[in-house]
C-alpha cells in the first residue's frame, strides 16, 4: 500500500543542495518514498545518482522511485518508477519492471487517474493541489477537492502533489488523500529532517504513516 510522504529531490532551490542531499535527510526522517527527479543531467549522471540513493534506502522504510526515467530506475534497481503522459504507457511499464514494481502516474483529471488504474498504475499523483513554482508547467491548482472526486472513481491510493506544505497538508488528508508528495516544502527547508518528519507526523494523524 502506497501512503504516507512523498519527498521529491531536487538540485538548485538551496545553494549547493544536491540530490543525494536531500534524499539522505528524507531517509533519516523516515519518509515513505524519496522519489529521483531530474529534468537535466545525463543518463550518466542521473545514473550514478540513482545508485547512490538506492544505496541509502536498501534496508529501510523507504522506497525508492525514479521519475521519468524507466532505464535508470532499472539499472539502479530502483523500487519503481513515476511516469507522466509523455512517456510509456504503465502497462508497458509494468511489464517491463515486473509484476512488483511501483508504477506511480500523475493524473489531474478523473477521466487521467481511471485510465491510469486501468492500465496497471501502483498509485496516482494528483494536482497540483496548490499554487506551485517548483513546477511552472504544472497547470493551474486543482485543488484538494479533486482528491475526493479521483479516490470515489478508482480503488488504488492517490497522493496530492503540488504546492503542498506542512501548513497545508491536512487539507488534502482530509480530503481523503493516501498521501502527500512535496518538492520545495522539504527540499528548500532550513532543516530537511525536521520537516519530512513533521510531515510524517501530519500522515499518522491521518493514518497513513507508520
Amino acid at each position: 500500500m502506497i501512503s504516507g510522504v512523498c519527498v521529491i529531490t531536487a538540485e538548485g532551490l538551496v545553494h549547493g543542495r544536491t540530490h543525494l542531499d536531500v534524499a539522505k535527510a528524507v531517509v533519516e526522517a523516515g519518509v515513505d518514498i524519496v522519489q529521483l527527479r531530474d529534468k537535466t543531467a545525463t543518463t550518466r549522471k542521473l545514473f550514478e545518482t540513482a545508485r547512490q540513493i538506492r544505496e541509502l534506502t536498501r534496508g529501510t522504510k523507504t522506497r525508492f522511485v525514479v521519475n521519468d526515467r524507466l532505464d535508470v530506475a532499472l539499472a539502479a534497481d530502483a523500487d519503481g518508477v513515476h511516469i507522466g503522459d509523455e512517456d510509456l504507457p504503465p502497462d508497458i511499464a509494468r511489464r517491463i519492471m515486473g509484476p512488483n514494481a511501483i508504477i506511480g502516474v500523475s493524473a489531474a483529471t478523473l477521466e487521467e487517474a481511471v485510465k491510469a488504474e486501468r492500465a496497471g498504475a501502483t498509485y496516482l499523483g494528483v494536482g497540483p493541489m496548490f499554487p506551485t513554482t517548483t513546477k511552472p508547467d504544472a497547470g493551474e491548482a486543482v485543488g484538494p477537492k479533486r482528491i475526493s472526486e479521483i479516490k470515489s472513481a478508482v480503488s488504488i491510493p492517490v497522493l496530492g502533489i503540488g504546492g503542498i506544505t506542512c501548513e497545508n497538508a491536512h487539507l488534502v488528508f482530509e480530503a481523503g488523500a493516501d498521501g502527500v508528495a512535496v518538492i520545495s516544502a522539504v527540499a528548500a527547508a532550513e532543516d530537511m529532517v525536521q520537516t519530512a518528519r513533521k510531515l510524517c507526523e501530519i500522515a499518522a494523524r491521518y493514518g497513513k504513516h507508520d
